[in-house]
This record gives structure tokens, C-alpha cells and sequence, in this order.
């Protein structure tokens, strides 16, 4: 049966034909004199369908707004803790007992940060990081918390040597036996996942003459292809992903989960500071929503479904550093937006597909056409799993490619699945976001050569 033109129920019927959805929560910091007290702010985060949240503390009022609100939350025990938490573990059994099992389970915490990017931490906390958490997971045992409550430390993208191209993605060498490797195995045995804060902006702000701002931006591109392992890239915050996934598979660990706890895109910045826009960063944040809510995996551990919390709820009027520190909120401190986007899956399906430029046209004029190809690298059967979505739930016209018919030839996977693909990306009028399947597809420029056949261009 056809789909209806409406290009985002795509990415809703794509979450269960290409895997679960992934996670999206939202950090909740507070270095701001001016916002809404905890209570008001659960009540946001209800209204808004948040349901996931980190913060960078235990506040006891924030804690107890939570309570039997149904909102997970990441607590953290902060950098300047680490010491006294390596040091003994009679304080983490405090710790843990006034700040964890003292609100658990009426507030659903369901991991610690240990720390936050110690490696960079200018107090030099770097050798207390991994005791500090094994003592902060044996306090957890006492309490019988250790298998509800996750143990990590979010580290940020400099703790990695090289991460472009992805499939060179290494750690620092300094940082290898003494912490990564000890943090690695920890979170191996405690089947916990590295905690990671990635930020494309950085990356491209600093190299906007080399990186296009439709890659950061996850906005439709012609990729970039890893020479390493052949992988095609279509975000610069998938690459950034694989990049840390490439490092952990170096140290030969390749079980490890990676959730990014912190991204995101300024809506204000300074002048050297390219990029930073409420156009840009309303770009950014609502097409990584979409990116994530869909299912799908990164191109190197495509099966595993991204979690990610955006950074962050509010403008935060008192952190220090450029002007975009105090600008990556989702919110003003008033409860307004400062931008549209969406937040869960029922936020999706009810968006006008309207691009973020604010145009409405979907369709580029006859000069900018494109179309969808399969990546013939890619694995038989997510190609054939694509197809199958495409010819069927998904409506394409694949009466040419049937035998006998004018595109049958050439008989291959990769030109079938070329011509459904495209077939469905025009007749979803070439939105955002129809060119993917699971990672499999792509957009081009120029129109596709199987043979003799035409690749239509629209419906």
C-alpha cells in the first residue's frame, strides 16, 4: 500500500524496519541566576515529552522535584569529589547513601557520572578518576544499586589522538595505560558504556574552509568516504562517533556501548566563532533528534541505536568563556523556545516538512536534481532489507525492475536497490532524510548508470 506524501512518517516507519529508536535526553545545567526552580522545570520537561535528563551534581531540590515524575536522570559526582571519592571509600558510601539511595527509586537515577572530561581538567584530577569509580560502583554494591545504576565518566574528543579519517580514530598515548585502558576494562566487567562529549561545531568552526556546513549540519551532502574501511559518512557527528568506537576496537574492545552525553550547536557566538546561529544550531539539534529517533546506528556499529543528550535545556547567563558557552540552550530561562524542534517521534509526525532555511519548497528546482543509490560496500543483506522496505511498506514503483522489465538489467542487488531507493526518495519529494536506509543509500548528483535504464526524477 502507498504511503501518503508526508515525508517524515518515513523516519517513523524506518525506527522499526531498521531497529529501535535510540534515546534522546537533554542536559540540565544551572550556572545561571535566572532560572525556573526545579519544580517549574519538571514540569517542561513533562510538556515537552523530555523524559531523560543529566545534570552536573545531586542537588537535593532537584532530585526531589523528580521523584515520581517517570524522568530518568544521570547524576554526577563532580571533579572536585575525586579525590576524597579515590581516596576512601567510606566517603562514597556516604555519597552514595545521601545522594543516591536516599531518592532511588522514587527518582529514577540510572547512572553516575564520575567526573566530567577529567583528562582536560586544569586541577589535574586525571589519577583519581578510575579509583574514584570503582569505589563509587563497590558503594553501589552495598546498596544493592549496582546492577540499576550505571558507573561512567564522560570523557571529551580531544582524549583521541587522531579522529579523522574515522577509521584511524586512536587514543592519546599518555592517556592509554594509565586511565583509558583501566576505564575500558572497568566498564567492560561492569557492562556499563563510555560516556563521550562530542561537538561537530568545534570541529567545524575551526575548520570551516575544509568541512562543508551541510556535513555538520546533517543536512543532505555527498558524504565523505572513510579510505580506511570504505564507509561513507553523510555527519560529521556520526564520524566523530566511529571515530571513538575505531580507538576502543584498537585497544581490542569492541563491546563497549558509546553514548554521547553532551552535544550540540550555539545559537549566538562571537564573530570567530563560524557558525554559531539560531538557524544553524535549530539545524543541528532537530536533524540530530530525527538522526536518532529513527533506529538507525552509526556506519561502524550500525545495530546500535545512538543515545544522545543534547546540550543544553537552558541559556546559562553565567558560565564563563566566549559567548556561545551562554548560549546553547534549547530554552531561555523564561520557559520560551528558542527555536523549533522536536523532541519525540509523536513531535516528528506532526511537523510541517519544512526545512530549517524556512522554505517550503521540497522539491530543488530541475537544476539541483538529485537521486538515491544504494552503496554497493554495503552488506547484501541490509541492501536487500532496504529493497524490501522500499517495493513494500514504503510504496516505490518497482515495476521496472521486475523480470523482463526495461530496468531488470543489469540483475544485481546494488542496481535494484539503486532504482527502489531512488524511486522512493522522489516520490517523498527528495526530503531530508528519504535517501538513508539504514545507512545504505546516498544522495548524487548526477544521474545514476545501471545499464540502459532512466532513473526518474520525480513524481
Amino acid at each position: 500500500m502507498a504511503m501518503p506524501f508526508f515525508p517524515f512518517l518515513y523516519l517513523l516507519f524506518s525506527a522499526t524496519a531498521h531497529g529501535e529508536p535510540g534515546l534522546i535526553g537533554v542536559n540540565y545545567g544551572r550556572i545561571a541566576d535566572n532560572l525556573p526552580p526545579p519544580d517549574k522545570v519538571v514540569h517542561l520537561l513533562k510538556q515537552q515529552g523530555i523524559d531523560r535528563i543529566k545534570v552536573y551534581d545531586t542537588d537535593a531540590a532537584v532530585l526531589t522535584a523528580l521523584s515520581n515524575s517517570n524522568i530518568s536522570i544521570v547524576v554526577a559526582l563532580p571533579n572536585h569529589l575525586l579525590s576524597s571519592a579515590a581516596a576512601d571509600s567510606s566517603f562514597t558510601d556516604n555519597w552514595v547513601q545521601s545522594k543516591i539511595s536516599n531518592y532511588y527509586p522514587a527518582t529514577k537515577i540510572n547512572a553516575v557520572a564520575v567526573g566530567n572530561e577529567v583528562f582536560v581538567d586544569p586541577n589535574n584530577t586525571t589519577n583519581f578518576l578510575i579509583p574514584a569509580m570503582k569505589n563509587v560502583y563497590s558503594s553501589l554494591q552495598k546498596y544493592n544499586l549496582h546492577d540499576s545504576i550505571k558507573v561512567s565518566s564522560p570523557i571529551a574528543l580531544t582524549a583521541l589522538a587522531s579522529s579523522y579519517p574515522t577509521s584511524s580514530g586512536s587514543f592519546k598515548p599518555d592517556l592509554i595505560e594509565p586511565v583509558i585502558k583501566p576505564m575500558l576494562d572497568f566498564l567492560h566487567q561492569t557492562e556499563s558504556y563510555l560516556m563521550v562529549n562530542a561537538y561537530p561545531f568545534f570541529a567545524y568552526a575551526a575548520n570551516s574552509d575544509q568541512i562543508s556546513l551541510d556535513y555538520a549540519l546533517f543536512r543532505e551532502n555527498s558524504g565523505v568516504v572513510d579510505p580506511g574501511n570504505g564507509l561513507k559518512y553523510f555527519s560529521l557527528f556520526e564520524a566523530q562517533v566511529d571515530a571513538v568506537y575505531a580507538a576502543m576496537m584498537a585497544l581490542k574492545y569492541d563491546d563497549i556501548k558509546v553514548v554521547v552525553t553532551e552535544t550540540g550547536w550555539p545559537s549566538i557566538g562571537e564573530e570567530k566563532e563560524v557558525g554559531a546561529s539560531k538557524e544553524n544550531a535549530a539545524s543541528y539539534n532537530g536533524n540530530l533528534v530525527r538522526r536518532v529517533l529513527t533506529g538507525r546506528g552509526t556506519p561502524l556499529r550500525p545495530e546500535d541505536p545512538l543515545d544522545v543528550f543534547l546540550f543544553a535545556l537552558f541559556n546559562e547567563n553565567q558560565k564563563p568563556g566566549p559567548t556561545s558557552e551562554r548560549n546553547y540552550g534549547l530554552f531561555y530561562p523564561n520557559e520560551e523556545k528558542v527555536y523549533e524542534i522536536p523532541f519525540t517521534l509523536a513531535d516528528m509526525a506532526s511537523e510541517t516538512p519544512t526545512p530549517v532555511n524556512g522554505s517550503k519548497a521540497q522539491v530543488p528546482p530541475s537544476k539541483g536534481d538529485t537521486w538515491c543509490v544504494a552503496n554497493g560496500n554495503a552488506a547484501a543483506e541490509k541492501l536487500r532489507e532496504g529493497l524490501d522496505y522500499a517495493c513494500g511498506e514504503g510504496g516505490a514503483d518497482c515495476r521496472a525492475i521486475q523480470p523482463g522489465s526495461t530496468c531488470y538489467n543489469p540483475n544485481s542487488l546494488e542496481a535494484h536497490a539503486s532504482y527502489a531507493f531512488n524511486s522512493y526518495y522522489q516520490k517523498m519529494g527528495r526530503a531530508s532524510g528519504t535517501c538513508y536506509f539504514g545507512g545504505v543509500a546516498y544522495v548524487v548528483t548526477q544521474p545514476p548508470q545501471y545499464g540502459n535504464c532512466e532513473f526518474p526524477t520525480g513524481y
